[in-house]
């Protein structure tokens, strides 16, 4: 279990959503640094 909006967290959900890569480079989630995973995830729940 990864703590609250943690990088792994932020993984985790996306995940739990569907979201495995990138929309655009389509790489792993776990590449990139929190703040990229952190806006993914942000645009993905105002949506």
């Amino acid at each position: 279990m990864a703590y609250k909006y943690s990088k792994g967290w932020y993984v985790q959900e996306l995940k739990q959503m569907g979201v495995r890569y990138h929309p655009v480079e389509r790489k792993k989630l776990e590449k990139y640094k929190t703040w990229v995973i952190r806006n993914l995830y942000n645009e993905k729940v105002n949506k």
